[in-house]
Parts: structure tokens; sequence; C-alpha cells
């Protein structure tokens, strides 16, 4: 094979090889170095190191021993391409967000808390968990940047097919994922469209990192997508942040038609869906639609917490995202925290794949559903006046509408100086809002605080006059 190409001999043997290996069936055996040197006319040296370029290119398989084999045909890449144009400039990393939860005071009734009280927590299996683990030595050590693999397994099997654990980070609980993810996917001053109501922590992280929350109403089905589309054409932003399985605060959860109109809106913007699934487990009426995540994982970036169906104290959460936007997210949450607690990751774990699990959520859902027909009824008898915008199929809160001319932040005053905290519906609406709401739940007190805690309210609201 005399040439006078300035190229290395074994370069060009390599071309010659891989033009004939487009013929072969994966698994083909090649001829012996022997069989090459007599047909080439090369040195036994530039036959393996044009082998070996080609094991480099994953082209063959070298096995000693036994020959070189044609390999297996790689499954084409993901295009990616369009996440690049989304994702923008890199973003300073060290910018934060102000904690915008405020327990009750003491004496006062919390139908303002997101959090089921402490009779529906987890709290037995959580401290049997913490001991057991708590032995393990290993468990007080530095621990992966991106989660334990055991905890990051269980948050990819939920998923299923398209996501591994590789596509998952663990973080300290979901307003630092929504922190880390808003940052990754947003430049400052960007547009960041927000389903509306929605969560308040959602906005404030926004807002607190230099983004623009653009609100995007929603009906009893979720978000509607032809606003959806028109708020992407007029803003130019690229991601859409949802919660679409019982949102918080109005408990709407998004139809399967909706849904898929959902992602094919986002897929011609070119943007992301930042999906908050925050009530999964919470369903207790039907049966609770997959994440939108499982059906497109690599247009949507999954945020996952763990804590309504646990306790508030177990701080872990997860996010799952694929390409150069999952990339990002990991290199992040370095710059934030180094690692999440291997002790809390273990007990999520834990708690998360034992086999009382399936029995605390059965029971942990019953409740919910009582306690929400017993909100509607106490409703019904004291203040029928408040209307539910929605009976929930799911998760913690009534969604109440206040009659015309009322004003939802006066109402929420006189409730607490008549001991019964509730929220106002305006700090839930990224923007203008529909109109007079208050947020209720029926799971942050047992049942004879929640009887109270109504009773509370329609004193103060018959002294309003």
């Amino acid at each position: 094979m005399a040439s006078r190409s300035p190229r290395p001999a074994h370069h060009l043997l390599a071309q010659q090889l891989k033009e004939q290996l487009r013929g072969l069936e994966p698994g083909s055996r090649l001829p012996t170095v022997r069989e090459l040197v007599t047909r080439y006319g090369v040195s036994p040296v530039t036959v393996n190191k044009a082998l070996g370029h080609l094991a480099q290119q994953g082209l063959v398989v070298v096995r000693p021993g036994s020959g070189t084999y044609v390999a297996e045909a790689r499954p084409a890449p993901e295009d990616y391409g369009w996440q690049e144009v989304a994702l923008g400039q890199r973003l300073d990393p060290t910018a934060g967000i102000r904690d915008l939860m405020v327990p009750a005071k003491a004496g006062m009734i919390p139908l303002g808390e997101a959090y089921p009280d402490r009779s529906l927590t987890a709290l037995r299996e959580i401290q049997a968990a913490t001991r057991r683990v708590a032995r393990r030595l290993e468990v007080w050590d530095w621990a992966p940047a991106e989660g334990l693999e055991s905890l990051r397994s269980v948050v990819a099997g939920e998923l299923g097919a398209g996501v591994t654990s590789r596509d998952v980070q663990i973080t300290p609980g979901a307003q630092a994922a929504l922190s880390t993810v808003f940052r990754a996917l947003a430049a400052p001053g960007s547009p960041l469209l927000m389903e509306s109501p929605t969560y308040p922590g959602a906005v404030g992280v926004a807002r607190s990192l230099g983004l623009n929350p653009v609100p995007v109403p929603t009906d009893a089905e979720g978000v509607r997508p032809d606003l959806l589309q028109e708020a992407f054409a007029k803003s130019g932003a690229r991601v859409f942040y949802c919660q679409p399985l019982h949102a918080n605060p109005s408990g709407a959860v998004l139809s399967a038609e909706r849904r898929r109109a959902v992602l094919r809106v986002a897929e011609a913007a070119g943007a992301f869906v930042v999906e908050n699934d925050y009530a999964r487990g919470l369903t207790f009426e039907g049966e609770a639609p997959p994440p939108l995540a499982a059906l497109e994982p690599a247009r949507v970036v999954y945020v996952r917490p763990f804590s309504k169906t646990t306790a508030p104290g177990l701080r872990v959460a997860a996010v799952v995202a694929k390409g150069p936007a999952g990339s990002r997210i990991r290199s992040l949450r370095v710059l934030d925290d180094h690692f999440v607690s291997a002790l809390l990751q273990e007990v999520a774990v834990d708690v998360l794949t034992s086999p009382s699990r399936r029995a605390h959520l059965q029971r942990l859902q019953a409740e919910l559903r009582r306690r929400r027909d017993s909100a509607l009824e106490h409703l019904r008898q004291a203040l029928p006046q408040l209307r539910p915008w929605r009976v929930p199929t799911g998760s913690v809160f009534l969604w109440l509408r206040l009659p015309e001319g009322w004003d939802d932040v006066e109402v929420s005053r006189r409730a607490m100086l008549a001991g019964v905290q509730v929220f106002p519906g305006r700090i839930f609406f990224p923007g203008e809002p529909s109109g007079a709401f208050l947020r209720l739940s029926y799971a942050a007190v047992p049942p004879e605080g929640l009887e109270e805690g109504i009773r509370r309210l329609a004193e103060a609201l018959r002294a309003r006059g």
C-alpha cells in the first residue's frame, strides 16, 4: 500500500477499512491482522493502529484473543439544537431568592398552610429510617454532587422509558430546584410564561432572578393552549412553568387533550416546559395522569418534590432534565450546594421504597378526601357565599371565589384578627388578578380544627357587615 500522501499510513488504512464496514452486518468478524497485512502490504503495527483508530470511533470492537468485530449500530443522537437556541447566554449563578413561607403564629388556626398536618405525615417511617440510616458512617461523608444513584434511580423509575438516573439531579427541596432550573433556562430580563394563578413561590423565584413573569390564564382544565400559543408569540419566551396535576392554588388538572396541545405549542415555540409535580401521590379521586415529562422528556424539565407525601422537614427533591439543559442544571447545583446530605437522601430512599409506602399513601388519600368533603360541607353551611372554583380531586387546597366587590386582602386581614390564617388570592397571580379569591387548606389541621377555622372565618366575615 505504497502512497505519497502526507497522511499517516494507518489513517489511510483506517479510511479504506471504514468504507468496507458499510457493507458488513453488526457483529461480523473482520479479517485477522495477518490477513490484513497480506492484503494491503503494510506492517502489523500499521494494521493495529488502524483498528485502534476505528475502535475509538465506535465502529469496531476489538476482543483480545478473539478478533475484531463490526460494532453494533449506535442510535442517532438526540437533536438538542433547539435547546441551544432556547438556553441563550450563560447565567450568573449567584442570584438568590428570599423565603416566601411564613408559618402561622401560635394560637392561629393555619388554614393557609400548604402541608398536611402532622397526623398525615410519614413521621414514623421517617424516624425508623433515620435510626437505621444514621448508623452507617458513610452517610456523614461527602456525597456525589448529582445525588445518590439509589435515589436518582427511584425518580427515573417513576418516569419510565426515556429517562435514566443520569438525567436526574437531587436538590435540597423544590424551592432550590426551581431557582436552579429558572437560572439555567432563562437569562435575567427574559420573559417566563407562568400559568395564572400559580404557586407564589415560583413567581417570587422568577422575580428575584430578574425574570419577567408573563401570566397565561387557566380554567378548570388547566392552562388554555390557545392563550399559551399567543403568549409565546407576543413575548418571545422560551420557558413555560406549570403544575399540570392539582395546580396550586386552583386544583386544576390539565386534561389529556390539553396536555398534548401544550407540548405541541412548546415545540413550535422552541421552548422548555418546566413541570412542578408537587402533588404526585395526592390524587384521591380518579386516576392521576402521568407527568408531562413521561411523554416528552427532552422538552420538559421535571421538578419532583417529595415532602407533601412524607414530611415538610424531608427537604429533598429532584430535577429531571436531558441534554445541555441537564448539564447546565447540574453545574449550577455544584456551585450552590456542592451536594445534598447523604443522610437525608438515604432516608428518602428508605421511605419511598418501603413496603409500607403504598399503605401510607392510601391512608393519606382517603383522609384528604374526607377532609375535603368536610370542608365543603362546613363552607356550604357557614359561608355559602364563598364558592369553590372547582371541587378538587387531589392535593390539599380549596380555591374560593369571593362575592363581587369583596376585597381578598381585607378578608384575609379580618380572618387573621379572628385567629384563622387564610391567604388572599392576589398573591397567586403573576399579573393582574382575574377576581377576588381565597386559598384555604383542608389538610393543614385536624378535622376539629378545620371546623373551628371555618366557623371563625364566618364570624369574621359576618362582622364585615
